[in-house]
């Protein structure tokens, strides 16, 4: 990083310190030359305005010119005095009023030289910065040590931000389709590398052209540094494949659990994506530090610990997410399906849960569907687990007569049923929802009962029923 103090230091230029002497640490970005008596408008933070004072005129023209320095937010004032009879004491009252270091270049030093000077000085130290960052990422430095580094060489505040955090920046990146954004308050541009979810390096503020390829060069950096980190963990999680594999065939899984290192309470998530193989991706990024994630593929499991912290609006939290980052996502939908909070007693349980609510996602409409197995009611956890064809056999051995009702009469006494049963049985409700009076209703329901051969008014002949009419959907 080039400093006001380091532009002292450069040989052949012999500047002097006129005016704040305690400010020469500020990093110069770019050199501007100037003689306008106002050139606020065409002043940018962090340069260094060179100028002959050729607006100069008499006592009390500083004051104008300085402030406007100090508002564009110019670093330092290099001024020759060889047309003014040297430096105006009031332009040194005025830097030393608005912060503005003062550098006295040489009435023998054309500003070509000190604008060659300086913009070698620039470049030098641009190349300097790239080299060093190049370095700590070569060492394998930590992604923390690396941006340490990146403040001290770009001078700005400097972060890595998740496109799963949906953060306001996150949302403007998008909104710009996904390329570098540029503006006053901040600098965003994509961390290099294929991942399914991808970081943002976020810079606090605008860039200079010097700045702007250091920050190209360290977004490529903390790529590699993810991608380094990502095979790394595809090793450590390589301990989770036994235990699925032991809940799939039903053995012992207790040995497998043990070797993860997993304790307490867990949770089972599973996700799909359709159209790629990002579900592994895209789960590293969204579980909470310490979950294992299975191997790459369309479909992939992750085991998690649940310590009773586990957020109640992480399928809302998401959902957000990925919806808004859906037009960067590498597939067509992205479906999860989560576990209830579980015991290691019932894990393979919690793990047909997680599938059972996968397919209940698949089953929405949604690009981005996220649900949790306390959305889905008992009855259908229950017939989830059931073979379909066995499925098929009770809902014919309970329904019969009344889907063969159906099919030969043209009538609908299965959804009449059903809207019945899912209003409690009352019949006024139901003929309010079938948009039917409720003599019709009643009628109906009777038809119904004589075809069952049962009475539905009896809730254990109700429950029979509606489990019938759930195993065919």
């Amino acid at each position: 990083m080039t400093t006001v103090k380091t532009l002292l230091a450069l040989p052949g230029l012999r500047l002097r310190v006129r005016a704040g002497q305690a400010l020469l640490d500020r990093p110069v970005s770019r050199i501007y030359v100037t003689e306008l008596p106002d050139p606020g408008r065409y002043v940018s933070a962090g340069e260094l305005v060179l100028s002959g004072l050729l607006w100069w005129r008499g006592p009390g023209d500083s004051e104008a010119f300085v402030a406007a320095l100090a508002k564009a937010g110019a670093v330092a004032l290099a001024a020759s005095g060889a047309d003014s009879d040297g430096i105006p004491e009031d332009l040194v009252e005025a830097c030393t009023r608005h912060g503005i270091p003062l550098l006295e270049v040489p009435t023998d030093l054309s500003f070509s030289v000190v604008t060659e000077r300086v913009v070698l000085a620039l470049a030098a130290a641009a190349e300097g910065a790239r080299k060093r960052l190049l370095s700590a990422a070569t060492e394998d430095a930590s992604l923390e040590t690396l941006m340490e580094r990146a403040r001290a060489e770009i001078g700005l505040p400097c972060w890595v931000e998740p496109t799963a955090t949906a953060t306001e920046l996150v949302r403007r990146f998008v909104a710009a389709g996904g390329r570098s954004l540029e503006a006053d308050d901040a600098s965003v541009r994509p961390v290099g590398g294929r991942h399914a979810l991808p970081w943002l390096l976020a810079i606090g503020g605008a860039l200079t052209a010097a700045q702007a390829e250091i920050a190209e060069e360290l977004a490529g950096l903390i790529g590699l540094a993810r991608t380094r980190a990502d095979e790394v963990r595809a090793v450590t999680d390589r301990v989770l494949e036994p235990l699925l594999a032991a809940l799939d065939e039903g053995s012992d899984p207790h040995a497998a659990l043990t070797a993860t290192g997993l304790r307490g309470d867990l949770r089972v998530v599973v996700a799909r994506t359709e159209g790629s193989e990002a579900a592994r991706g895209i789960l590293t990024e969204l579980l909470p530090p310490g979950a294992l994630v299975g191997p790459a593929g369309e479909t992939t499991w992750a085991l998690a610990e649940d310590d009773g912290e586990w957020p109640d609006d992480w399928p809302a939290a998401v959902t957000a997410a990925l919806s808004t980052v859906e037009s960067l996502l590498p597939c067509r939908r992205v479906l999860i399906g989560i576990s209830d909070r579980s015991p290691v007693s019932v894990l393979r349980g919690a793990k047909e849960v997680a599938r059972y609510a996968l397919a209940v996602a698949g089953m929405r409409p949604g690009t981005i569907e996220v649900v949790p197995g306390g959305e889905i009611g008992m009855h259908r956890l229950l017939l989830a687990g059931a073979p379909d064809d066995l499925r098929a056999a009770l809902r014919r051995r309970v329904l019969g007569p009344l889907l063969t009702y159906d099919a030969e009469q043209g009538t609908d006494l299965v959804h009449t049923l059903r809207v019945f049963l899912e209003c409690s049985g009352s019949p006024t409700r139901a003929a309010r929802a079938l948009h039917v009076h409720v003599n019709t209703l009643r009628y109906r329901i009777g038809r119904a009962s004589e075809l069952l051969g049962t009475d539905l008014t009896e809730f254990t002949e109700q429950l029979d029923v509606y489990l019938a009419l759930s195993a065919g959907s």
